[in-house]
């Protein structure tokens, strides 16, 4: 479509040339004629000179790029609108897939769709719109909200809830056992049983391979709009407020609780029952074994504020310097009393 069609679509005022015609949309470093771009921060401006793409997405701060461009106050957001008007995922027509297997007492809309060797266990509910790709195993009691995508490979145990608008990636466990063992007298383990169940709200998406175990008793709750990436654990009886950010192979441990908007980055360990208040951000790698303050920036092991850990790791890189330094002082120390004796 025409720059200007997407301009009036994207709500976003538009410089240059609007007839421009755009084909597709690119990265700023591999976009040619015919796409659109964006970039955002001061830090990218240099790749504006290089580009071949047709338009760009920018900031109002950013001076004339010398392309057509559409000016907002979030070019990532508008990147990503705009990027929807091209990109359309297939959808499957509704229908139920002849080697599909379902059991007794199951609901399942009309217009929902289950692909290819599907097993749908009893007293299970699917609502409208709901898309199951092959191989999934949705075990007994399990409800599925409504236009809620299920790629393939997936695995949701007994009594998991799902919400509506939900996406689960390949590879996803819902609902299975939590790491649950009581030590005994002759130093082996007895099993407690994993009785409770995964509750998993609207517009959750949650990345493959990743696991939400159910807890001994109660629930482990996903709060709404979180988004939760590839290779996460959440352990059992967790709980995470709305809007939460999980990055990439994060760990929480047994009962640890998130409160709304928390972001955790890369590999951010959680220890069991830890408290973490609204807002709270904790930079990739960070250890957190005791609970943390709403609205605080964290780093490192054991996690500290982000402010003191960068002093701590500022002496870090000095400490052969420092250690130095000390030995020397030692062995003058050392003369004087020798001296003195």
């Amino acid at each position: 479509m025409k720059l200007g069609q997407l301009a009036e679509q994207l709500s976003c005022a538009v410089e240059g040339n609007s007839d421009v015609e755009i084909r597709g949309l690119a990265s700023i470093q591999q976009a040619g004629p015919g796409e659109l771009s964006f970039i955002e921060g001061d830090k990218h401006i240099r790749l504006i000179k290089g580009t071949r793409a047709e338009a760009l997405i920018l900031h109002p701060k950013i001076l004339d790029p010398g392309l057509p461009c559409l000016r907002t106050e979030n070019p990532r957001l508008v990147f990503a609108r705009a990027l929807a008007l091209f990109y359309q995922p297939r959808r499957p027509r509704p229908g139920i897939h002849p080697t599909a297997v379902i059991g007794q007492n199951v609901r399942i809309d009309s217009t929902a769709h289950l692909g290819p060797h599907v097993v749908v266990g009893d007293d299970t509910v699917i609502e409208a719109g709901v898309i199951i790709h092959p191989n999934c195993t949705l075990y007994e009691g399990v409800r599925v909200g409504a236009h809620t995508v299920i790629h393939a490979n997936c695995a949701i145990h007994e009594r998991t809830e799902i919400g509506a608008e939900c996406i689960l990636q390949s590879g996803v466990v819902l609902g299975g056992e939590g790491f649950g063992f009581v030590p005994m007298a002759d130093g082996s383990w007895h099993k407690m049983p994993q009785s409770g169940y995964v509750v998993v709200g609207d517009g959750v998406e949650v990345g493959a391979n990743t696991t939400i175990d159910r807890p001994a008793v109660g629930s482990t709750e996903i709060g709404c709009g979180t988004k939760i990436d590839n290779l996460v654990m959440v352990g059992h009886g967790c709980s995470t407020g709305e809007h939460c950010l999980l990055v990439s192979q994060v760990g929480l441990a047994g009962g640890a609780r998130l409160g709304r908007n928390v972001m955790l980055a890369g590999q951010v360990g959680v220890a069991d029952h830890v408290t973490i208040g609204d807002r709270a951000v904790a930079t990739a790698q960070s250890g957190i074994p005791s609970d943390i303050e709403a609205g605080t920036l964290v780093s490192g092991y054991p996690a500290m504020p982000h402010s003191i850990f960068l002093r701590v790791a500022a002496i870090y890189r000095r400490l052969p310097e420092l250690y130095a330094a000390v030995r020397d002082l030692q062995r003058k120390v050392s003369a004087l009393q020798h001296r003195a004796d």
